[in-house]
């Protein structure tokens, strides 16, 4: 079935996560977030891009899978060097934003799929030459998942895991041109709002995502051993707008989560920022991005 924005919707039940306790998906874990992610997440570098098409010799054939793709963040730059691209999300809205995302810059070999990737099944899409995940692994059941990628890649295929934070940069002494946007403040602010545990759609993250284990998964599904590159920070301007979105594009502080609140949190977050940048311009010193590039053992 596909919507009038041109998005499919994928078919099944939603499978739970890894058994985090006191939480388990739901659908309203980034909901009224897209058109923010869009603007409050800083975009991948373009050497992020040219790192991949040399380690993989991308040429504009075969087929790309992100899972977990939003609103087509690392899709929309990487569809240039694929024959077909398809951008899986559990979130509808995302999938709309990364189609209307897409129909701006022109890229026209984009698929977008609504599905948890639990739910997929290898042969829907046919053999991968790349599959991504950026910034999603996290949500997901990893070593479900981690099997379903392995036998959806084809024979030389290779699964891409992106390491990286673009909501917010880094704490360091460099002194930069404008101020650096006052995170611990806003992190307070927020806390004041929701609460001092961590929120994640309808329940809560006490000790937060899952993590740490990631190579053991990616083995016990089958992948060999990764390669890792890794892509240099670099300082970026901010605009207080920009900032603002970052805040409600993550799922802690997704905007329903605030309910009637909303709009006294907005005030105080604005002005939050008028404090620190009067001129409402921001310098955030961005992290370096690692990638491990595993390859589909046989």
């Amino acid at each position: 079935m596909t919507t009038p924005s041109g998005v499919a919707r994928g078919q099944g039940e939603a499978s739970q996560g890894e058994g985090r306790a006191g939480w388990s998906w739901d659908p309203s874990l980034y909901s009224g977030s897209a058109a923010y992610y869009a603007i409050g997440r800083t975009p991948y570098p373009p050497e992020l891009t040219d790192a991949l098409v040399t380690e993989l010799g991308l040429n504009g054939r075969g087929l790309l899978v992100d899972l977990g793709c939003g609103p087509g963040s690392l899709t929309l730059p990487l569809a240039p060097h694929f024959a077909r691209v398809v951008g899986v999300d559990a979130d509808a809205d995302m999938l709309t934003e990364a189609a209307r995302l897409a129909g701006e810059v022109g890229i026209e070999n984009a698929e977008w799929r609504h599905a948890r990737a639990e739910d997929l099944m290898p042969e829907d899409l046919g053999p991968a030459r790349v599959l991504t995940l950026a910034q999603s692994f996290h949500w997901m059941d990893r070593p479900l998942v981690a099997a379903i990628a392995h036998r959806m890649l084809a024979e030389d295929g290779a699964l891409v895991h992106v390491h990286a934070m673009t909501h917010m940069g880094i704490e360091g002494d460099e002194v930069l041109a404008h101020p650096r946007p006052p995170w611990s403040a806003i992190a307070d602010l927020v806390r004041r709002h929701l609460g001092s545990i961590r929120r994640a759609g309808r329940g809560f993250l006490p000790t937060g995502t899952a993590g740490g284990d990631e190579e053991a998964i990616y083995r016990a599904a089958g992948f060999s051993d990764a390669t890792r590159l890794t892509v240099p920070g670099r300082i970026l301007l901010r605009s207080a707008d920009e900032v603002v979105a970052a805040v409600f594009s993550l799922s802690s502080s997704t905007p329903h989560l605030f309910g009637d609140r909303l709009p006294v949190f907005t005030a105080g977050l604005r002005a939050l920022l008028a404090e620190t940048s009067p001129e409402g311009v921001f310098a955030e010193e961005m992290g370096p991005i690692d990638l491990d590039v595993w390859r589909a053992a046989r």
